[in-house]
């Protein structure tokens, strides 16, 4: 039993955002029945390479981004641009809990399929649509993509190292962070509106937009700015607001410093040999290391060169300040720490019974995240879903299939 064992979600959702969202709700216990296109499919099953690998290491047309964000998922395949698709659709409405989609503001009330048109036919359906500007605004109606939020939102001029610098100028995060975030808060909202209607049996409309939560989650750098009236610049590996926080060069490579506050910048001094920096009253306080800055990062800097940056985190780490190596993703993989908390999991697919993937980090001691099922085959599930949901028996199937409808595979574990 999950946390969210009973709940039911109708995924009409593609690419990262929507699917992060269901995935993190399917992790939890949800049943999330995913619909796609039944030719093409979610468009990042087209995202490869790389592809994932069959149980012999030989590659299939299995995309490694759309693994990434669609376990524990049904597949079923419709045409909702049909009369027939979407009439599939109203019929697993009403059995539904929650319905995700992230089609552009407005464009499936010509479906029949938006919230208004749904509700009537289901009142306590949480409906959730994920967009890149929201169903409001004078950007309502255009895509939103990940890149163009950050540029948009602010971050991208906060990311990178400095103009005056090797290398300056602004820089997008190495990950759609935009949308995993507004997957993330969907979550919050949905989960939200279905305590609502735990006790007033109404479900509601969730608008979220990329836009919104890449403002939103500027936190400190955007109040910075209503605090100031300065727009906050890029720091590359700094912090704004503390002192040091870091990345520094050592001897053989680099490696990061987080001195969270002023005794561990007395601790951090003493660990290094520099045990009289913090009585510097330039250096003494936090503000008074952002004021100088470079003189006390100039002096840091310098003192690091001398030895390598392990030999560095020996002394500092005992001393309880944030210091650590800047891994790869392949090492990152390979921290103890990782595998203590199973960030590593195996989930047997059709194609690769050794199938690994990321783990959730929702840790709950009652109800714990369970990996029952792989990211589903496209259509896979279709024929069981139709029949258990919206009564559709093999011969109105097989006409449907036909008619390219729906999309039933010949072997789905094939």
């Amino acid at each position: 039993m999950g946390a969210l064992t009973g709940l039911r979600v109708l995924d009409m959702s593609r690419v990262l955002a929507g699917p992060w969202c269901a995935q993190t709700l399917a992790d939890l216990g949800a049943e999330v029945i995913k619909i796609e296109h039944p030719r093409r499919g979610d468009d990042t099953r087209e995202w490869g390479p790389p592809w994932m690998a069959d149980a012999d290491g030989a590659p299939t047309r299995e995309a490694s981004y759309f693994q990434s964000a669609n376990r524990g998922k049904q597949s079923v395949a419709i045409d909702i641009a049909s009369a027939e698709g979407q009439a599939l659709i109203r019929a697993m409405v009403p059995q539904c809990d929650v319905l995700i989609e992230n089609y552009k503001a407005g464009s499936l009330a010509k479906y029949g399929l938006d919230y208004n048109s749904l509700r009537a036919l289901h009142p306590g359906l949480v409906y959730c649509s994920v967009t890149g500007f929201g169903q409001t605004g004078p950007r309502a109606t255009e895509p939103g993509y990940d890149f163009i939020i950050q540029a948009l939102g602010g971050l991208m001029s906060i990311t990178g190292e400095r103009d005056d610098l090797p290398g300056g100028g602004p820089q997008k995060v190495g990950v759609a962070v935009s949308d995993l975030m507004t997957g993330l808060y969907s979550v919050i909202a949905i989960q939200a509106a279905l305590l609502h209607r735990a006790t007033t049996g109404l479900g509601q409309h969730i608008d979220m937009a990329l836009l919104d939560v890449q403002v939103a989650m500027l936190c400190n750098q955007s109040q910075n700015y209503l605090t100031t009236g300065k727009a906050p610049g890029r720091y590359g590996n700094a912090h704004a607001n503390i002192v040091p926080y870091q990345v520094f060069r050592a001897a053989d490579r680099d490696f990061v410093i987080a001195c969270g506050n002023d005794s561990q910048f007395v601790a951090l001094c003493e660990a290094i040999g520099l045990p009289d920096l913090p009585r510097d009253p330039r250096f003494a306080r936090n503000p008074d290391r952002v004021a100088n800055r470079e003189a006390v990062i100039e002096r840091l800097a310098a003192h690091f060169l001398a030895d390598t940056a392990d030999a560095w985190i020996a002394r500092i780490h005992p001393k309880g300040v944030p210091v650590g190596a800047i891994n790869s993703i392949a090492q990152a993989l390979d921290e103890p720490q990782v595998a203590a908390r199973a960030m590593r999991v195996t989930i047997p697919h059709p194609r690769n019974p050794d199938f690994e993937t990321i783990g959730s980090p929702i840790k709950l001691s009652d109800t714990p995240v369970t990996y029952d099922t792989p990211p589903p085959m496209l259509g896979e599930h279709t024929a069981a879903v139709l029949e258990r949901l919206a009564g559709v028996d093999a011969e109105t199937l097989a006409a449907l299939t036909a008619a390219g409808i729906v999309a039933v595979p010949a072997d789905p574990m094939a």
